[in-house]
């Protein structure tokens, strides 16, 4: 398990990552045009987390541990090489990566396909952090994957699968796209804090949403929306500075351990009550030659949040024949 960096939350820290020049970045994916622009492209990514209570309040982990991001972990590189991708198997580094934060395993694949293929131009990992809305920043020459684990969580992650920033014989100017989480297919767990449990045999990566896992008890299960608030989003700008200029870095700004910073600008998703099923009805008692009264109960397994359902009754009564009247 990683140890979150407070300063990292809301520090902006602005990397130059010198890589190779990078004039045709190759075949891209889905058979589109070759990528012709010789200038080498230089961007900023800013990742900016969203996970909140307000926006995610089921289940939200307070404490041991509490909500947080995991390192971040990506490469650049050309089309001919993929990280991880939706509805295909993640690999065994990857795996490590997001059911346990372990990354060696994956930065050696991802240095060995960079070397087998000799498309992959640099590796670049950013130090964990608090779920609080913050941001991180790197900078880099060509297109790009990343992932970032949710912790804790059982094998879920947010990331970029292969964004290709050249558009024809010239670079995107930016970039933005939210993030919304993704399950590695490699452990059952249905909540945050769920015991490891093997996914046998392995799934594919897929997209978790409001109604998928299709089961109350998982930690995204929100019935009542059609689609799930972004957990983070990823902003890309390219940058006009020379590759030897001194950039320097923004001042770190104090932690506030996972509050939300601006809840203005975070979307309130309403947490409807849940409670268990009636107990069994209890004995029936009264006087002997008149109807008597039984009971039965139930409890609160999820408190509403955010204007959701409230909770109904949880003491029943109902008439009854003494059973042993007095």
């Amino acid at each position: 398990m990683e140890n979150p960096s407070p300063a990292a939350a809301l520090g902006k820290a602005l990397c130059a990552l010198l890589l190779a020049t990078l004039g045709a970045a190759g075949q891209p994916l889905g058979g589109e045009s070759v990528c012709s622009a010789r200038a080498p492209a230089k961007y900023s990514i800013t990742f900016t987390g969203k996970w909140s209570q307000t926006a995610f309040p089921k289940q939200y982990p307070l404490f041991r541990p509490p909500a947080q991001w995991s390192s971040l972990l990506g490469a650049a590189h050309s089309s001919d090489y993929s990280m991880w991708r939706k509805n295909q198997y993640v690999s065994n580094g990857l795996r490590d990566f997001a059911e346990r934060g372990e990354a060696w395993a994956l930065m050696k694949e991802i240095e060995a396909a960079g070397e087998a293929l000799q498309s992959v131009h640099a590796v670049f990992r950013r130090p964990p952090s608090p779920a609080a809305p913050g941001r991180r920043r790197r900078s880099w020459r060509c297109s790009v994957s990343f992932v970032v684990r949710i912790v804790p969580s059982p094998d879920w992650f947010v990331g970029v699968d292969s964004l290709d920033l050249c558009d024809g014989d010239r670079w995107r100017e930016q970039a933005a796209l939210d993030l919304y989480p993704y399950d590695a297919g490699t452990d059952s767990g249905f909540t945050f804090s769920s015991p490891n449990f093997a996914t046998i045999p392995q799934d594919t990566v897929t997209e978790i949403t409001s109604s998928s896992p299709s089961h109350p008890a998982n930690s995204f299960y929100y019935p009542r929306l059609k689609a799930l608030p972004p957990i983070a989003r990823v902003t890309l700008v390219r940058l006009r500075q020379s590759p030897r200029a001194f950039i320097p870095p923004a001042p770190v700004l104090p932690s506030r351990d996972n509050e939300i910073v601006d809840s203005a600008s975070v979307p309130e998703t309403p947490l409807d009550c849940e409670v268990s099923l009636w107990s069994s009805w209890g004995l029936c008692g009264g006087p002997c030659g008149r109807l008597g009264t039984k009971s039965r109960t139930r409890y609160v397994r999820v408190q509403p949040a955010n204007n959701g359902s409230p909770c109904p009754e949880l003491e029943e009564e109902a008439e009854c024949v003494p059973d042993n009247c007095v």
